[in-house]
């Protein structure tokens, strides 16, 4: 049995995975110019809504034309470019979907948990998941809970 060669990192990919600019189908992209330039990258997502949005506006390609080269639908051409019109290149990089924080630990439920940790250090976690339900009516998860009680980092101090 033959042995695999370690996948080689690639730093670009890499950091557009970080930053989430990572085309999750760099493959979908027909367009020529994606073809034969080594410029133009399939798998960055911002470049390629970008020209996407630039091949119809300044070649008058059609938008079905251009949504079926680039392997995107209609909709996806359409809220490119409204993205690029409002907001310039940062429209195009994608935002994290989903509740941005913990929406059910609010202020209070947070003074709510430092009085329970002061005067009732002896509760569990599950213990007091219990009792913020009890309290406020809301149904936190334990993980939540736990990390709402983690030290917060401290920023760094930089000159």
């Amino acid at each position: 049995m033959a042995k695999q060669k370690p996948a080689r990192r690639d730093p670009k990919t890499e950091a557009l995975a970080r930053d989430g600019a990572l085309n999750p189908h760099p493959e979908a992209v027909r367009d020529t110019l994606f073809a034969g330039n080594p410029f133009f990258d399939a798998r960055d997502l911002v470049q390629v809504r970008y020209e996407m949005v630039r091949r119809h506006q300044a070649d008058r390609v059609p938008i079905s034309d251009v949504a079926s080269a680039f392997g995107v639908s209609r909709p996806t051409f359409y809220k490119a470019q409204s993205a690029l019109a409002d907001q310039g290149l940062a429209g195009l990089v994608p935002r994290q979907r989903g509740p941005k924080g913990g929406h059910k630990i609010s202020a209070e439920v947070l003074a709510y948990i430092d009085q329970l940790r002061t005067t009732r250090p002896d509760l569990t976690v599950p213990q007091r998941v219990d009792a913020i339900a009890t309290r406020f009516g809301v149904r936190v998860h334990r993980r939540s809970l736990e990390r709402a009680m983690a030290p917060k980092k401290k920023p760094l101090d930089l000159p």
